[in-house]
């Protein structure tokens, strides 16, 4: 295959990165304007939203004696102490089990709502124009694809996520620099994942969709974390799900250098 074509970029990096955030809000606006594609978008979501919020809360129901359990050297130091460090492992615990919740709910409800999110992807660059130099993708061979790859990138934050906890001990670092990192972390896993179904169609796969998000990567970012933050807002992820996906769309085209103005609909 080709190597992909990538947009060269016009604006500084913060301006690339605000137009990134920006796509979220088109692709909110996009889907917002179908109400019936609004409600087959949230289905999915919802029902994988419910399962992880169980999960989480069960983190937080339990976080206290996982606290204790990862940091036994602080079984013999004074009562302040002791609880100081563990109420950091419980704040280091909470905020990677969110910060994988949030990459595994996106993978699991991609892998869930394909058919509905393909839709939505479809019916968004249909009205820029369509896309250019189309694959007809079988679904099941699309499917294994897609969980392969969602899989893959699952995977590969939680071994970045390991550090990020370990760092989560540092004072005042672990409750300020981190937090931020995990987002920027937490938002580029969350662009690979999301641009997937515009890239199959294009018959491009995760190595292709690393190059074409790196070459760009503030655009990149910005629509990775703005869809990161939303989705740590109580119910975000089930009704941001359907817009993300639909800013997704307009984030490939804007990548590989396509139109993203609406042409006229016959």
């Amino acid at each position: 295959m080709d190597t992909p074509r990538v947009a060269a970029p016009t604006a500084s990096a913060v301006g690339r990165f605000f137009s990134g955030a920006g796509l979220l809000l088109r692709g909110l606006g996009l889907y917002a304007r179908n109400p019936r594609l609004m409600l087959l978008g949230i289905l999915p979501a919802l029902i994988t939203g419910a399962l992880f919020l169980a999960a989480f809360a069960t983190l937080a129901y339990f976080v206290d004696d996982l606290a204790a359990l990862v940091t036994p050297f602080a079984d013999d130091w004074s009562a302040t102490m002791r609880n100081l460090v563990r109420v950091m492992a419980g704040l280091a615990l909470l905020g990677i089990g969110g910060l994988v919740g949030v990459l595994t709910f996106t993978a699991v409800t991609l892998v869930v709502g394909d058919p509905f999110y393909e839709k939505i992807s479809e019916r968004v660059e249909q009205r820029y124009g369509g896309t250019p130099g189309e694959v007809e993708v079988p679904f099941w061979s699309s499917l294994r694809r897609s969980v392969a790859d969602s899989l893959r990138l699952v995977a590969i934050s939680v071994l970045v996520g390991l550090p990020l906890f370990a760092a989560g001990f540092v004072p005042v670092v672990g409750q300020t620099v981190v937090p931020v990192v995990g987002a920027v972390v937490g938002g580029w896993f969350l662009a690979l994942e999301l641009v997937g179904a515009p890239f199959y169609r294009r018959g491009m796969r995760l190595p292709d969709r690393r190059q074409v998000l790196r070459a760009d990567l503030p655009t990149s970012l910005g629509f990775g974390v703005a869809v990161f933050v939303c989705f740590l807002i109580p119910l975000g992820a089930v009704l941001i799900m359907p817009a993300a996906v639909a800013g997704a769309a307009l984030l490939t085209r804007r990548l590989l250098g396509q139109p993203v103005q609406e042409v006229a609909q016959p």
